[in-house]
């Protein structure tokens, strides 16, 4: 049991500390969720849009700058959990393979990526909905901060697992940002004139239901906020089985070696000597 407390503990603090020295990170969540935010409200118009919320059964209306702003604001989210969780994952995979190898358990590993994931998570949801409650009137603060808590803890999943899965920068980086735009694109109220079928099956669907019902309405769809930790809990165990497939374990390092390796040679035996 120390020994997985300490896996847990040291796994976190590496994992936070290398957060903190991303500073491409750190001006993505600083400088980029607000500019985004406010290029949202600048470029759409003040036209009223009207919009069915199929988590509380009913029809809201608000403009479209402050509409794009809340959805804007999911798609910031998702973006920079998506980016940090993956570059934190891809650079670090080489350590964690060395950690195995020490001995830490794999799993206790992989909870204090996930709890990492959680942490940066509520930090960008406050700092988000700070940053909205100054720029709109927001009817319910609170659950409009755990709509974009479930937003990052669902690409924060996503993050983690393509962290683990993909082999190079390029193709996570692409994943992840074609998979933001297409979910928040057509999820977006302001750009959809038709009802699609098969919105449910995306990660920010919950996130979104519950965001635009908690900013311009008073009724709140708890259960759709459950969705988005769906998504975490299934991406977080496909990233642990990915870890499974791709790394030994230390018992069976020890093993391996100990099996590979050369017989020691017989000692020659004297000649006899002929009579």
């Amino acid at each position: 049991m120390r020994l997985r407390r300490a896996a847990f503990t040291e796994m976190l603090r590496c994992t936070l500390l290398g957060h903190l020295r991303n500073r491409m990170a750190v001006l993505l969540a600083v400088v980029f969720i607000p500019v985004w935010i406010a290029v949202a409200r600048l470029c759409a118009s003040d036209q009223a849009v009207r919009f069915s919320l199929d988590s509380a059964g009913v029809d809201a209306q608000a403009r479209a700058s402050q509409v794009s702003q809340v959805v804007n604001a999911l798609a910031a989210v998702t973006l920079v959990t998506g980016f940090v969780m993956f570059m934190e994952t891809f650079k670090a995979g080489e350590t964690d393979r060395r950690l195995l190898l020490a001995g830490y358990p794999r799993t206790w590993m992989l909870l204090a990526k996930v709890t990492a994931v959680a942490l940066v998570s509520a930090l960008l949801a406050l700092y988000t909905t700070a940053v909205l409650w100054s720029s709109l009137p927001v009817s319910q603060p609170g659950p409009l901060a755990l709509a974009l808590l479930g937003a990052g803890l669902a690409y924060g999943g996503i993050g983690l697992l393509l962290g683990s899965l993909v082999r190079g920068e390029l193709e996570g980086f692409f994943l992840v940002i074609m998979l933001s735009l297409v979910d928040t694109g057509l999820q977006n109220p302001v750009f959809n004139v038709v009802d699609l079928t098969g919105l449910t099956l995306f990660p920010l669907y919950g996130a979104n239901q519950l965001a635009l019902a908690s900013a311009f309405t008073s009724l709140t769809p708890w259960s759709h906020g459950l969705l988005s930790l769906a998504w975490s809990a299934a991406t977080s165990a496909l990233a642990l089985l990915v870890f499974h497939a791709r790394t030994r374990p230390h018992r069976g390092c020890v093993a391996a070696a100990d099996t590979d390796a050369p017989a020691p040679a017989a000692a020659p035996s004297s000649p006899r000597r002929s009579r």
